[in-house]
């Protein structure tokens, strides 16, 4: 088989009784199979797929490993196929999704991943936050994407319906080569959750590889689906894992600088959740940096490691500016406004 599409499911069993069946519907003439690998759901998660989706291949995991090693563990069972597609389970699919982003890929060997265009499937109209029109990290290491700055969701207008490099692809439907994947080892296993395939992305972007946007795939997310947006556990991992990317991802040059702003901007934001009585958002905030500090030579160990692999360290998909200082300062909440400032 090509392309495998493996969904990756903890307790999701009504996510897989409402969206699966589009993802089946829709992937059937794709030379794709579909396979969902179960982080040890409690649910009727499996009874669900035994029953109703005989064509769907199962793969067991003995307990829940999260995102990162999850997906590790599930695509290490997949040892022949050419493109790994990596599918929330709340994805609704409404048409082929995939087969766009296959010719794309085949068509120029340096494009190691690839993502959709990702619509709010509670707003079709408008798009997803986590994803968008391809994503982007500013010099800070905040992401944002094209489509959506910060706390902005553009509507869909078809301003966006080129094909682009970006510098990361959603975790919520990524398109990645095999043998890639396999050559940088992954996800990073210590993030868990969440940023883990802005790190995944940025590590492909340093060894020269493309990072694409394909307009003439469309997928419909819902989101939220495990931690809801606002949730001071995923505060926590967005903050830790933000800084753990950019310790082992920086140019030499930039690092010690851009890690001192942004512990300086990290301690202001927690500042603002303290004088506001968000004691949850504070302590997820100080918890990340003392995980943080915690495991610093342990960082500094995979950085030498892959400095030796790394062909370059500048990425034009990098936004030289401070996002925040342009979104609540400059009042730039589109994408096409930060074009503007280039």
């Amino acid at each position: 088989m090509k392309t495998s599409l493996v969904i990756l499911n903890w307790n999701g069993e009504n996510f897989l009784k409402e969206y699966l069946p589009t993802v089946v519907e829709f992937t059937q003439n794709a030379d794709t199979e579909i396979v969902v690998a179960d982080n040890n759901s409690t649910d009727n998660s499996l009874l669900l797929l035994e029953k109703n989706f005989p064509t769907v291949k199962i793969i067991r995991l003995d307990k829940n490993y999260g995102f990162a090693l999850g997906y590790n563990k599930a695509l290490a069972q997949i040892p022949d196929s050419e493109y790994f597609v990596l599918c929330n389970s709340d994805i609704l699919l409404k048409s082929d999704a995939v087969s766009p982003i296959i010719k794309l890929m085949d068509s120029d060997k340096e494009i190691a991943a690839c993502c959709p265009k990702i619509k709010a499937l509670k707003n079709p109209e408008m798009f997803e936050y986590a994803g968008a029109a391809g994503g982007f990290i500013d010099k800070y290491g905040y992401p944002f994407c094209k489509g959506r700055i910060l706390d902005t969701v553009e509507k869909d207008e078809n301003q966006y319906n080129e094909n682009s490099q970006v510098f990361w692809a959603s975790g919520a439907f990524l398109v990645i080569r095999s043998d890639v994947f396999k050559k940088i080892g992954g996800f990073d296993e210590n993030f868990f959750a969440h940023m883990e395939e802005i790190d995944l992305c940025w590590r492909i972007k340093n060894l020269g590889y493309k990072i694409v946007y394909c307009a003439d795939s469309e997928v419909f997310h819902l989101g939220g689906g495990t931690l809801e947006q606002g949730n001071p556990r995923k505060l926590f991992l967005n903050y830790r894992n933000s800084l753990k990317m950019l310790m082992k991802n920086l140019a030499p040059k930039k690092l010690v600088l851009t890690l001192y702003i942004r512990m300086c901007l990290d301690g202001f934001s927690a500042g603002v959740y303290l004088l506001k009585l968000n004691f949850p958002y504070f302590f997820a905030v100080l918890k990340a940096h003392f995980s943080f500090y915690g495991n610093f030579f342990k960082l500094l160990k995979q950085r030498k490691l892959l400095k030796k692999e790394v062909k370059t360290y500048e990425h034009k998909e990098i936004y030289d500016k401070s996002i925040v200082y342009e979104y609540f300062v400059k009042k730039r909440k589109k994408y096409s406004d930060l074009c503007q400032t280039k």
